[in-house]
């Protein structure tokens, strides 16, 4: 299916943001993460399905000042 990540279009198999966060390489990071505007708390990423066109926005945190 096609989703849209962090502003990309992308293609994907995985229907839970959890598993879209391991294929993109985020399952040992700490982000935040919104699934169509709302915001996604960890201990619900497996239980989060994902759509075709889904707007999935994953953001790390920064440091600095």
């Amino acid at each position: 299916m096609q989703i849209i990540l962090n502003g990309e279009t992308i293609s994907t198999e995985e229907t839970t943001l959890e598993a879209l966060l391991a294929e993109q390489g985020y399952s040992n990071c700490s982000v935040a993460t919104a699934v169509n505007e709302a915001f996604i708390a960890k201990k619900e990423y497996a239980n989060t399905r994902l759509h075709p066109e889904c707007v999935v926005e994953v953001v790390a945190p920064m440091q600095g000042g």
